[in-house]
């Protein structure tokens, strides 16, 4: 490169150009408003390259880089060192005429601003090395730019361009393979070569917008221009999911286990002072339960469907079937709270018109949790505990209930019978069909027993009598009941000696009993009766035979267990794989259904480690591909998984980091998270930070929004938003980076929100660039690849006054941990019924 002239540094560029011929732009040296400006502009001359451009003393630095910037910090470019370009030529997008100087087509490729890193001076660029970050609408993060030693003979200026390890690395040439057309006016090459007049002017207005946008934030808030979803209607019934029986309690941490009530199912629609109840045959029963309406209604919910159970307690306080049958029996005019009537809610099936049956069963009960969370007596959210099923119903039996309910922790909800539901009970109940009874002797006593049958194969099978549990009202209405159904002719087939002395009834009533065992003919043994059941129909009573257990966990070959993946405190593959595999039931609501980018460390978080999001086919069938359209209006497919043995596939294929788009894979272009990164300075007290997060959570909540706090793993502490979809993605940046540049301002010797570490000097970087598309942040419970294995732990906003940093956890700490993640001030972490505001 020909010396630059230091009384005119333009002299060069001028010289070398005729500017009648070509559109270029031809200027003095004048800088800026903030002095930072970087551009990269896509130049088809007589090779391809990306010409890299960063102002200093008024004029672009310049290098040619050869087949453009790569995100890949194993991926050197030569970048050559051409003459300084005016600061005018950071508008200029067009086409230079062939056998003028650089004669080809001209894009603007990115732009942004850029800072040399903290410690490091721009004027080390005189010394043949420039360390700085870059902030870019493409380019971000840390870059390294090191000047070569001359060749004997060689006349340019030969120069290494190469991306740092950190957040925003990543694999290969992802950048300049999909980014195909201009930041500026998303046109491709070939439409820019097709245009040779008349853009330049247009591309000089918009550039002068964009550069005013870049000084101060825009006077309305872009979400105000978004339209707003409609208020959802009442939820109208859908058929519940039922449980399979089993005659053992499944095992592993796969599976959440809940106390199987004894009352009457109930699925609850709710907004605001509208309540339906409706039993799981879809029956309308509000009237049935009115105190139980009103305090629903009192809550003032939004559209919800709510699966739970209604029940009666005994004087013990135990959920008892025949109390709730005698609070029913007088009617809803003489209920009260007194007769003890609670509704125990453990699903939640839709939530402001979004169905959420698609999601884990943890994700729901999340979800239902923070729906629910000022819920008082008596709504109730039915506890659940993981990983210790068998001492959960062997406490069950000991207390006289009825069993317990286990559900597969990542399984969606389905409306039938299914093995992702199993109950296990302490003894046999199950429901029985009233054919018919028989007299009795007893002085006072209208029947003796009564004749069950279930349903088989099409036809009314006989399953043998029941005589005893009949409390004297129960007998006297019984023996009412039946009066109206009297028959003359048996609705099933039986032999004479059991059909002697009978009363036949048409089959309408449905009973449950309970019994020891089947005999062998197929009746019941020891029967007793428990109450009659009108919530059910009597054609859907079917025999319940036990089903075999469903296994523990879906098992996934993890190889290479005993290889060390972090040197400097020993844990092994085999130890993250087992940590994930504990942790995941807690780490499912966040991660599962939500694109990823992975840090894969194949060889241990001491050697080559990359980040990857696209599916190259190398993962097992449980991590899928969702097709992403890309700007230039192809598609990618980004990773994602649904279940416990989609993160350990990942974890198989060398995966320690989990870190996830703001959005789900079935609507991406609709965010629901967002993070503001509290990054402190080096030299900045971890209580700092603490207080940071806590100023910014009382800001928040000023303007009506809700946050949570969460250990990053790393430095900081990351301050999650949670919001209901509604809005776009040019909101939703808009919004958190006007929030950070607002703190910023406010206190600005406390915060930036430059991403600079040149300006973080004894200040806090409030990262707001992870809620732009396409960004992502570490999920909640991902292990980290750093010195000693930290994860990323959800908080309660008082434990985290008591943290001494943000890598208080490992994954040495997975049982402490999961009886941290079971701990009622973590119910419901990470969800709230709260939309973007409109400020």
């Amino acid at each position: 490169m020909a010396a630059q002239d230091k009384a005119d540094p333009l002299a060069t560029y001028n010289a070398k150009r005729d500017f009648d011929k070509t559109p270029e732009p031809s200027g003095k040296a004048q800088g800026s408003a903030g002095g930072d400006l970087f551009i990269v502009q896509k130049h088809d001359a007589t090779r391809l390259h990306w010409d890299l451009r960063l102002e200093l003393d008024g004029v672009l630095k310049s290098w040619a880089v050869t087949k453009g910037p790569s995100p890949d910090p194993d991926i050197k470019r030569l970048a050559v060192r051409t003459e300084d370009h005016p600061m005018s030529y950071a508008l200029f997008e067009g086409t230079i005429p062939k056998g003028e100087y650089g004669g080809g087509t001209v894009m603007l490729w990115d732009r942004g601003k850029w800072a040399p890193i903290e410690g490091k001076s721009a004027r080390d660029l005189d010394k043949g090395h420039l360390h700085f970050c870059l902030a870019g609408e493409r380019m971000q993060g840390e870059w390294l730019l090191i000047r070569l030693k001359k060749k004997p003979g060689e006349k340019r200026e030969n120069w290494l361009l190469r991306k740092l390890q950190d957040d925003h690395a990543e694999q290969g040439d992802a950048l300049v393979e999909r980014e195909l057309t201009s930041v500026l006016t998303g046109r491709s090459m070939a439409e820019i070569a097709a245009d040779r007049q008349g853009e330049y002017a247009l591309a000089e207005k918009k550039h002068d917008v964009f550069l005013a946008q870049m000084q101060k934030a825009p006077e309305r808030n872009a979400a105000k221009a978004e339209p707003r979803r409609k208020a959802a209607p009442l939820p109208q019934f859908v058929k519940p999911q039922l449980a399979t029986l089993v005659d053992d309690v499944p095992t592993g941490n796969s599976w959440m286990y809940e106390i199987k009530f004894d009352g009457y199912r109930a699925l609850i629609a709710a907004k605001g002072d509208k309540v339906r109840v409706h039993t799981r045959s879809g029956k309308d029963w509000t009237d049935k339960f009115e105190p139980l309406v009103e305090a629903i209604a009192a809550l003032d919910l939004p559209a919800s469907l709510i699966d739970g159970e209604i029940v009666a307690s005994d004087a013990k306080g135990n959920p008892d079937f025949s109390t709730l049958q005698k609070v029913l029996k007088r009617g809803h005019g003489s209920q009260s709270r007194g007769d003890a009537l609670s509704f125990h809610a453990f699903d939640l099936l839709s939530l402001d018109g979004e169905d959420l049956g698609s999601l884990p069963n943890i994700e729901r009960k999340e979800r239902l949790e923070a729906l629910l969370a000022t819920a008082e007596p008596p709504i109730h959210i039915a506890d659940h505990v993981i990983g210790a099923g068998e001492k959960l119903y062997a406490a069950m039996c000991r207390a006289g209930q009825e069993g317990i309910i286990a559900k597969k922790i990542d399984a969606p909800y389905r409306h039938s019978r299914t093995k992702a539901w199993v109950k296990v009970k302490c003894t046999r109940r199950q429901e029985f069909v009233i054919a018919g009874w028989k007299a009795s002797k007893a002085k006072g006593r209208p029947f003796a027993s009564l004749l069950l049958a279930q349903h088989e194969g099409g036809q009314l099978v006989y399953k043998g009598n029941v005589g005893t549990g009949f409390t004297a009202d129960e007998l006297d209405g019984l023996a009412a009941k039946m009066k109206r159904l009297e028959r003359k002719t048996a609705p099933l087939e039986v032999d004479k000696a059991t059909a002697r002395g009978v009363t036949w009834v048409t089959p309408k009533l449905v009973a449950e009993i309970a019994f020891t065992e089947f005999t062998a003919e197929g009746n019941v043994r020891h029967g007793s009766y428990l109450g009659l059941r009108s919530d059910k129909d009597a054609e859907s009573v079917k025999p319940e035979k036990p089903a075999s257990t469903p296994p523990a966990t879906d098992q996934v070959r993890i190889s290479s267990r005993d290889r060390v993946i972090f040197p400097d405190s020993g844990q092994t593959k085999g130890d993250l794989a087992d940590y994930y595999a504990q942790i995941a039931p807690f780490m499912l609501p966040f991660v599962a259904r939500r694109p990823v980018s992975l840090v894969r460390c194949p060889q241990g978080r001491g050697k080559k480690c990359f980040f990857q999001k696209h599916d190259s086919g190398s993962f097992g069938e449980a991590v899928h591909h969702v097709p992403i359209l890309e700007k230039d209006g192809g598609a990618e497919d980004y990773l994602y998984v649904e279940d416990v043995r989609g993160i350990l596939e990942c974890v198989q294929m060398g995966t320690i980091e989990f870190h996830g788009w703001g959005s789900r894979s079935d609507d991406v272009e609709a965010p629901d998270r967002m993070v503001f990164d509290l990054d402190p300075d080096e030299g900045l007290d971890f209580s700092e930070v603490k207080q940071a997060a806590r100023d910014i959570r009382a800001r928040l909540s000023d303007i009506g929004l809700v946050s949570f706090a969460m250990l990053s793993g790393g430095k900081g502490v990351h301050v999650v938003v949670p919001l209901k979809t509604g809005h776009g993605w040019d909101a939703h940046k808009d919004f958190s980076r006007r929030f950070a540049e607002a703190l910023s301002i406010a206190e600005p010797d406390r915060f930036t929100a430059a991403m600079s570490k040149a300006k973080r000097k004894r200040r806090i970087f409030i990262d707001w660039l992870r809620n732009q598309r396409g960004s992502t942040a570490v999920l909640p419970y991902s292990a980290r690849a750093r010195s000693g294995a930290p994860v990323a732990i959800p908080l309660s906003w008082d434990e985290l006054e008591n943290m001494k940093d943000a890598q208080s956890f490992s994954i040495d700490d997975a049982k402490r941990l999961i009886k941290h993640a079971g701990d009622k001030t973590l119910a419901g972490w990470g969800f709230a019924d709260q939309r973007l505001p409109d400020i």
